[in-house]
């Protein structure tokens, strides 16, 4: 298991993936000269219809990283705010699963035959970050991974679409920059300074249905040092509302990862 940018954890921990995308390259931005105000960007995005109780999403995912290209599909079972499902397949078998809820990540991986079970406090001082299952459950989503009414942050204009920047002088720096049209993120992107990372995640071709509204795909960029891993995840079919299990069970003769 590597340490990387922790929002990452769960999806780069399976394995999974490939993209044919290229880190998407600094914007100029220039201070806003509309009415938007900060309250106003945070209302409308938060005014968008996530109302469900349970979603099954099925996908395409393509990961890429320094040593490999991965191309394969995964199964994302999601029970609002209690429990996530992701379990990532190649030609149907399953070849990694992850099963996280607001205290526990688990986690499994048949290339190395590892297994994970822990709390986020150890995951997050391993990583020298917090990690929580709400910013997982909302980088999914489409949604801001962090609570924006909790925090302080300067409005700017980047190509005419409203973009929220956290006014820190720790060691992270956050940006949130939303479409235009309806206020659905369209990409947010965590930066920190000391060990160099970045997060950056870009999200396209949202979705309308009855229940929720849902990016179509999520462009993933985990940058460190200068090392760069790359995640598409593309929603290829979701449904809403159905009675979910949550399947899981680590298969016999894995070792266990013990994070000191």
């Amino acid at each position: 298991m590597r340490k990387i940018v922790p929002i990452l954890l769960i999806a780069l921990l399976l394995f999974s993936c490939k993209s044919k995308q290229k880190l998407v390259p600094s914007k100029e931005i220039t201070a806003t000269t509309s009415n938007e105000t900060i309250s106003n960007i945070i209302n409308n995005h938060y005014a968008l219809k996530r109302d469900f109780k349970t979603a099954y999403i099925k996908a395409d995912v393509d990961y890429t990283d320094p040593k490999q290209s991965l191309s394969l599909s995964a199964d994302i079972r999601i029970k609002k705010d209690e429990i996530i499902l992701v379990s990532v397949k190649f030609f149907g078998i399953v070849m990694a699963k992850a099963i996280i809820t607001p205290t526990q990540v688990r986690y499994y991986e048949k290339a190395g035959n590892k297994y994970f079970e822990g709390d986020y406090k150890t995951l997050s001082n391993w990583l020298g970050t917090d990690l929580d299952f709400k910013k997982v459950q909302n980088m999914l989503l489409g949604q801001a991974m962090d609570d924006l009414t909790k925090g302080k942050y300067s409005v700017l204009s980047e190509e005419k679409a409203p973009k929220l920047e956290e006014v820190s002088e720790g060691n992270f720096t956050k940006a949130f920059v939303f479409n235009e049209s309806d206020f659905s993120l369209k990409r947010q992107e965590i930066t920190q300074q000391t060990p160099a990372r970045k997060l950056l995640v870009n999200y396209l071709n949202y979705k309308t249905f009855p229940e929720s509204v849902l990016p179509g795909e999520l462009l993933i960029f985990a940058t460190e040092e200068d090392k760069t891993t790359s995640i598409s995840i593309a929603y290829k079919n979701a449904t809403f509302n159905e009675d979910l299990s949550f399947p899981y069970s680590v298969p016999s003769g894995y070792e266990r990862i013990i994070i000191n």
